[in-house]
């Protein structure tokens, strides 16, 4: 049989106080039963010891068998004649003398029960018995020990049969005192057991819960590591476990994790150490960089515009280091602000009409795009929200741009501004054939580009999305993807509420 699970104890502490709640009970019932037997089979051992002192000397007076009957019988060891018989000598009527209350007595002749009696108040008392009765006793083995039976009008007895002149005499006491001398016992063995499992379990749990402290204090400190940020900036794992007794299992878990826990803030150092000096070379690559792009690039523009003539080949060679001068530029612009957003460098806070934004950013986007299907829907108010408009003008941009440069032409897209209960979201959506599954756990990492899922008209930094994550993080909210063949939406969560509407001039 299954123990359901609601029942099961499932910490430590109580699975051990369980334990020796269980085996205590296991040894009471054990004990229970063994002495309950043994009180058992030592009355039931005077029980016999007082049948056959008794003998049938009760049965013997109240049938008397005739001499005929018995002239083939040899006489008991005394020669004697039986109490109750015909001999003139022999005294008339049953004999209670020297009997107990509740003796028995019984005579079978020839396998039939001729008379049954009990004693009551030194008067003998004939006993009703039926069919079932008699047979019982007429089965009472003739050894000299002591067998239990039960009748109907006298309930348990304990009979002994012998062997009388002619007949067999059957001799009885009531098993009721043993029974109940065994139940006495019995029940004071529930209450004190009971009474001493309750106090083990109280004393259990006091004495589990006092040794399994040093854990708990190591389940504590890994608790409050495990709330520490660990995934970002620089973290300091001061948490120590205080019980580092070598002596004890205990003290040798913590003592371990402590040394796993300076494992951990040493390389937590070390990778926040690297990050800062590559976080710090791509700030000053991209922040040196800018002015020999822009040079390239004006250098370019200037010789494009010089009015002498050249080849066809040189022309086309120096448009093409313009617009890569152009791209570049862009590419050192998106990691200069990648690299200034993992600093952690404030954005600025001001009111900022994201309604005005999505307009703006849906018109450049349907001029770049003229062969999609550009579709808005905008509350009936402005939606003013906290925050650098320039960083969120940029995440509308590079999402408008994520879907018209991977989707083909003719594709719907369509720009959502709404207010939700836990602040404002705008999603850019549209019915292209989606991210491919393998890459929209990655989507938001930089230099990641679109596969063969969704097509690719245009070129690219692969930093756009990565920079809508920062920014969107930046501002304390978040964006998610969710992308299947022929839907995918990304929705800009940012933290603000109705109230923040206002009328734009």
């Amino acid at each position: 049989m299954r123990v359901p699970a609601a029942l099961v104890p499932r910490s430590l502490r109580a699975r051990l106080t369980a334990g020796v709640v269980a085996l205590l009970a296991v040894a009471c019932v054990a004990v229970g039963i063994a002495t309950s037997a043994a009180l058992e089979g030592f009355l039931l051992q005077r029980l016999d010891q007082q049948l056959n002192t008794v003998g049938g000397h009760f049965p013997a007076s109240l049938n008397p068998v005739p001499v005929a009957a018995r002239s083939d019988v040899t006489q008991d060891r005394s020669g004697a004649g039986r109490s109750g018989s015909t001999d003139p000598a022999d005294p008339a009527g049953p004999d209670t003398r020297g009997q107990a209350a509740g003796t028995f007595g019984a005579c079978v002749l020839n396998g039939t029960v001729t008379q049954a009696a009990v004693v009551r108040e030194r008067t003998e008392t004939s006993v009703p018995l039926t069919g079932t009765d008699r047979r019982t006793l007429a089965d009472v083995p003739v050894d000299g020990r002591g067998h239990s039976v039960t009748l109907s009008s006298l309930r348990e007895y304990r009979v002994m049969a012998t062997h009388g002149r002619g007949d067999v005499l059957i001799t009885g006491l009531p098993l009721a005192p043993v029974e109940d001398t065994v139940d006495r016992l019995r029940l004071v063995e529930a209450v004190v057991f009971g009474a001493a499992l309750l106090a083990t379990g109280v004393a259990g749990a006091v004495g589990v819960r006092l040794s399994l402290r040093p854990l708990r204090r190591v389940a504590a400190t890994a608790s409050g590591v495990a709330r520490l940020p660990l995934a970002g900036g620089e973290v300091a794992v001061t948490q120590r476990v205080p019980d580092t007794d070598p002596r004890t299992e205990v003290g040798k878990v913590g003592s371990a994790f402590n040394r796993m826990l300076q494992h951990v803030e040493d390389a937590l150092a070390r990778r926040h150490a690297s990050e800062e000096r590559l976080r710090r070379f791509a700030a000053d690559a991209s922040h040196e960089l800018r002015t020999p792009v822009a040079s390239i690039r004006g250098h370019a523009e200037l010789a494009l515009r010089h009015p002498d003539p050249m080849p066809d080949k040189v022309r086309h060679a120096l448009d093409r280091v313009r617009c890569e001068s152009v791209r570049m530029g862009e590419l050192v612009d998106d990691l200069l602000l990648l690299a200034r957003l993992d600093a952690g460098r404030p954005l600025a806070a001001e009111p900022v009409d994201l309604t005005r934004l999505v307009l703006d950013a849906v018109s450049d986007a349907r001029a770049a795009g003229p062969d999609h299907r550009w579709v808005l829907e905008l509350p009936e108010e402005p939606v003013v929200v906290s925050g650098d408009g320039r960083g969120l003008q940029q995440v509308l941009t590079n999402l408008l741009a994520n879907a018209r440069t991977h989707t083909p032409a003719g594709t719907t897209v369509t720009v959502r501004l709404v207010y939700r209960d836990d602040g404002v979201e705008f999603a850019v959506e549209d019915d292209g054939p989606g991210v491919p599954p393998a890459q929209q756990a990655t989507v938001f990492d930089r230099f990641v580009r679109a596969g063969d899922g969704r097509t690719r008209t245009g070129g690219g930094t692969g930093l756009g999305l990565a920079i809508t994550h920062a920014v969107t993080t930046a501002h304390g909210g978040r964006v998610d993807l969710v992308s299947h063949p022929g839907h995918t939406v990304f929705r800009v969560r940012l933290p603000g509420s109705a109230d923040g509407a206002a009328d734009t001039p």
